[in-house]
């Protein structure tokens, strides 16, 4: 049975209502325990990837890990790399496939950009089921979906979208090219009916809309939107005042990490200047601010020629464990629902771990750092990262867990790199039980 229709007026005036509660919650302190975290150190890393035009405009961004059930220790981890389209890596972070993002549809047009990743396990497509790589092409504001199959000579990864896809959010081209577009991603699977969907946020907005994925009689997959929501973008704050976050002009704060718990259908949605909010994966509960960042509350003034914000002073309001941004929502499973929820902490280069369970109020349960070992750098500025707790062969057999590195070290030239670094999942867990 589809999902029921929600009245959108219901939801809103929750969300209006949610906006003055959430934000009374009492001040916390401002001590960052940055250099008190335990450091968990990257045993390999993917080659640098540059956005420039000479490396294809590829920015790391995104990661997947897709566990292949007969051959675990082939198992592969893809990765989105913006105008540089997809990165297939094996378990030794060495490249196996590339898939390029495709072009505008016409000269001038802006070309794709692959943002986030995410997998659907045995969606049934007339040609059998199959395990997909759904990704999130803000250049073209559509989804992008790809078979794997890691017997497939050339590489594992196949495009099955549908030629007829039509934007997520775009009316025409036009607002296409103004590319407030499809931007974060998460897949869910309705255990109840077993469909399909994808959690898609539109960039510079609090959007997040729902898909469902269609199989058509081609073997192809579509979508069609059931319902949107829309974050708030203002919030009162315990003083009286009301605040909204520094932004560029017309800028809202937006949302990218996302991440749905396959066990109940809760949505974790980062909003980047703002925090991590619980929902229900179908957009149809009133979402809860769980944690806060630092900077909530904050003042700022935008200055259009240097095109940043000149902060104000702090008035207390914001949280102790996020800096903002908020990024790289992922979870740790683990059985009997325990498990972890872990964000990307980018303004301080942490990582911030929050119990999964809802019974237990997503408790903060301690965080850690990536840094630099040896040969091998660390990460730093993070936007998204992947967990898989499961055994991958001799290398990862206490699963894995991969992030992205916003700056990519050492460079031999002024270029901008970025990369991924693949860690023990076992070394995580163990800093975090300590």
């Amino acid at each position: 049975m589809p999902l029921p229709r929600i009245r959108r007026s219901s939801v809103i005036a929750g969300l209006v209502a949610l906006a003055a509660l959430t934000a009374t919650v009492p001040a916390q302190a401002h001590t960052p325990r940055t250099a008190s975290l335990p450091a968990v150190t990257p045993r390999a890393e993917t080659a640098p990837l540059y956005d420039d035009e000479a490396g294809g405009n590829a920015n790391a961004d995104d990661p997947a890990i897709w566990r292949n059930a007969a051959d675990p220790g082939r198992s592969l981890v893809l990765a989105t790399a913006k105008e540089g389209g997809l990165r297939v890596y094996d378990l030794d972070a060495q490249q196996v496939q590339a898939v390029p993002a495709p072009s505008g549809p016409a000269p001038g047009d802006a070309p794709g950009r692959f943002n986030n990743v995410d997998l659907v396990h045995g969606l049934r497509l007339s040609t059998g089921r199959v395990d997909l790589a759904v990704t999130s092409d803000r250049g073209n504001d559509r989804l992008r979906f790809y078979r794997i199959d890691p017997a497939r000579p050339g590489g594992p990864l196949t495009d099955v979208t549908d030629p007829a896809v039509r934007p997520v959010f775009s009316a025409d081209q036009a607002e296409v090219n103004e590319q407030r577009t499809a931007y974060g991603l998460a897949t869910w699977t309705d255990r109840a009916t077993g469909r399909a969907y994808a959690l898609v946020s539109r960039r510079e907005t609090t959007t997040i809309a729902l898909l469902e994925l269609v199989a058509t009689g081609s073997g192809t997959v579509d979508y069609r939107k059931v319902r949107t929501l829309d974050l708030p973008s203002s919030f009162r704050l315990p003083d009286g005042a009301s605040w909204t976050p520094c932004l560029e002009p017309g800028e809202l704060p937006q949302v990218e990490g996302m991440v749905v718990d396959p066990a109940d259908g809760t949505l974790y949605a980062g909003q980047e200047d703002i925090g991590i909010w619980r929902l229900r994966a179908d957009l149809t509960t009133t979402p809860q601010l769980i944690d806060k960042v630092r900077e909530y509350g904050r003042p700022g003034t935008y200055d259009e020629e240097t095109e940043e914000c000149a902060p104000g002073p702090d008035p207390g309001f914001g949280g102790r464990r996020l800096a903002a941004d908020v990024e790289g929502l992922t979870l740790i499973t683990q059985p009997d629902g325990d498990g972890y929820l872990l964000a990307s902490s980018q303004g301080d280069n942490t990582f911030a771990a929050y119990d999964r369970e809802v019974d237990e109020d997503n408790e903060y349960e301690g965080g850690f750092r990536i840094p630099a070992s040896g040969t091998l750098d660390g990460s730093e500025e993070c936007d998204g990262a992947a967990a898989l707790n499961a055994p991958l062969g001799s290398k990862y057999p206490k699963g894995l867990l991969v992030v992205q590195d916003g700056h990519e070290t050492p460079q031999a030239t002024a270029r901008t790199a970025t990369g991924f670094k693949f860690v023990d999942l076992g070394k995580v867990l163990q800093a975090l039980d300590d």
